[in-house]
C-alpha cells in the first residue's frame, strides 16, 4: 500500500514541474502577433419591445365542420412592437416569416412534429387580409420615432384533400415560425 500513496503524492509535483516548464526556457517568450479581432459597430435602426422576441399566439378552437364549410378559420390578430427607432437611419421596415413549409399549402407553416391534428397548416396575413406567405418579404411600413406596431392576423387553413374527403383530424397542434425584420 506504501507504493501507491507515494505515486500519489508525487503526481502533483510532476504535474507542476511540466506546467512550469515553458517558463523556465531562456529568451523572452513573445509570439510575433497572431491574433486580430475586427468587426462593426453599427446603429440599431430599432429594438423589439421585452416580450416580442418570442410571441405565442393562441388560434382559439375551431372544428373540422367549420373548415370543411369555410376552408380556413377568422385571423386572430398578433402583434410585433417596435421601440426607439432612429428614423436618420431607416424609415421602413419589412417583416419576412420563415419556417416548415406546408407541402400541400405552399406559403403556410406546417404543423410541428408532435401536434395531434392533421389536415391543417397556418397561415399570416395582413390586416387588411393580404396573406404574407412564407420566406417572402411583407410590403415596407413606414417607422417613426415614436412606437411602432406591425399588426398581423394568423389562421389555420385546411387542406385541400382534407376538406374534399372531410379527413381533417381533431386535436392539439403547434407550428413553428421566425420572424426577420428587414430595414431596407
Amino acid at each position: 500500500m506504501q507504493p501507491e500513496t507515494q505515486n500519489k503524492a508525487w503526481t502533483p509535483v510532476v504535474l507542476a514541474l511540466l506546467l512550469g516548464a515553458p517558463l523556465m526556457l531562456p529568451g523572452n517568450g513573445q509570439a510575433a502577433d497572431n491574433l486580430n479581432f475586427k468587426g462593426v459597430l453599427v446603429e440599431e435602426a430599432c429594438t423589439l419591445r421585452p416580450g416580442d422576441e418570442a410571441i405565442v399566439l393562441d388560434l382559439k378552437d375551431v372544428s373540422p365542420k367549420y373548415l370543411y364549410l369555410n376552408s380556413r378559420s377568422i385571423g386572430n390578430p398578433f402583434q410585433i412592437h417596435l421601440e426607439g427607432c432612429n428614423t436618420n437611419i431607416v424609415d421602413s421596415v419589412t417583416t419576412t416569416f420563415s419556417g416548415s413549409e406546408s407541402l400541400k399549402l405552399p406559403g403556410l407553416l406546417a404543423l410541428d412534429g408532435g401536434s395531434v391534428a392533421t389536415g391543417v397548416a397556418v397561415g399570416i396575413e395582413t390586416l387588411s387580409n393580404i396573406p404574407l406567405p412564407l420566406n417572402v418579404a411583407s410590403d415596407k411600413q413606414a417607422l417613426s420615432s415614436e412606437g411602432n406596431v406591425i399588426a398581423l392576423k394568423a389562421f389555420i387553413k385546411g387542406e385541400p384533400q382534407a376538406i374534399a374527403d372531410e379527413s381533417i383530424t381533431a386535436g392539439t397542434f403547434s407550428a413553428t415560425s421566425t420572424f426577420t425584420l428587414n430595414y431596407p
